[in-house]
């Protein structure tokens, strides 16, 4: 039977299509497919190809993590119609990445790059300030940037970012040791907005780069500033500033004090505070925090030899009803407890570490 010169077979093959279409629609929307997936799909039936060419949200993440070949695997992606809208580019750890492929990108795949709002360079060791200078101009719309452990990259390829992706909320630069002062306050200058920003082993940053950020950027609610010892209390203080923060990590923040601890109380919406290895802070610091940290769900205490039993109770009389994990491994003022006593103290806890 024909209607409109379209055959009952035809018909079929077109709800089949449909039907087809709403599942990898479905399915692609709680888990993005990678390249190597996609083409996975098309070996096992072939006929999807006009499916997966029609659900547009399937090209919208280039994902080469780990991967062999990247930067030509990515060029030749980009250089496809179906990518024209890409919006996330992982390329974490793909070691051969450099600075003339992000070149090439700009010359040949500029118009690609327009909707990129997430990219992540973690661990590409061979691109400089060059390559990001090149990539940058290409992502206006650019929110998330990640170059986890770049010793290539300076101020000066930050002052290619801030200049071209104006957007910029989430922002890790952990690990690039030669980031200075002067690179965190373009960023400061530059991003008010901001709220996630990792500072993990930026060694060169001292208290003006750090105040320059917490009085700016108020809107943080995640801060790492793993393994930076030298900042004072005199910039710890100032993280008092950021009402909105859920996240803090001070880990090896050796020169925190119970007065700078204090000051961070302050902010009351945290949900998980790493202070392991703040040497200096003792019962007097935990004490105010716990009085003051009413959604606290992690708090690790790791190597703190000033903290006591006295911590542990004022912990659980504020925040009992939400812990679920404390680390206090190292603390030797702090007795053993049964799982029995500690789930007395506080019922939610899933994770608890002491020294042996």
């Amino acid at each position: 039977m024909e209607e409109s010169g379209v055959t009952e077979e035809e018909m079929k093959k077109e709800d089949v299509w449909c039907r087809e279409t709403e599942v990898l629609k479905l399915v692609c929307s709680t888990f993005p497919l990678s390249l190597s997936n996609l083409v996975s799909l098309l070996l096992v039936s072939p006929s999807l190809h006009r499916t997966l060419l029609s659900s547009h949200s399937l090209w919208q993440s280039l994902i080469f993590r780990e991967s062999s070949n990247a930067g030509n695997r990515l060029i030749a992606a980009l250089s496809l119609p179906r990518y024209c809208n890409v919006k996330q580019i992982n390329l974490e750890f793909a070691r051969d990445v450099e600075d003339s492929h992000l070149i090439l990108i700009k010359d040949k795949c500029f118009n690609s790059l327009q909707s990129l709002e997430s990219l992540n360079l973690n661990g590409c060791q061979k691109i400089s300030d060059t390559g990001i200078e090149a990539i940058a101009s290409c992502c206006p719309k650019l929110k998330s940037f990640s170059i986890y452990w770049n010793v290539r990259v300076t101020d000066r390829g930050l002052q290619h970012i801030v200049r071209k992706c104006k957007l910029i909320i989430d922002l890790n630069i952990s690990g690039c040791k030669n980031i200075s002062d002067q690179g965190v306050e373009l960023v400061a200058d530059n991003y008010p907005e901001l709220v996630t920003l990792n500072l993990t082993r930026c060694v060169k940053l001292t208290d003006d780069g750090l105040k320059s950020l917490l009085h700016k950027c108020l809107l943080l609610q995640s801060l790492n500033l793993y393994a930076l010892s030298s900042f004072t209390d005199e910039a710890y203080r100032k993280i008092c500033l950021l009402e909105r923060l859920k996240f803090l990590d001070l880990c090896g923040a050796q020169n925190l004090s119970d007065e700078g601890l204090s000051c961070i109380s302050k902010c009351k919406n945290l949900v998980s505070l790493n202070l392991t290895w703040c040497v200096r802070v003792t019962d007097k610091g935990v004490i105010s925090i716990a009085n003051s940290f009413t959604s606290l769900e992690f708090l690790s205490l790791f190597g703190i030899v000033g903290v006591t039993d006295k911590s542990l109770e004022a912990l659980s009389k504020s925040c009992s009803d939400k812990i679920t994990t404390l680390d206090v491994n190292g603390c030797i003022g702090i007795k053993k407890r049964s799982r029995e006593e500690l789930l007395q103290l506080f019922p939610y806890l899933k994770c608890f570490k002491v020294h042996s």
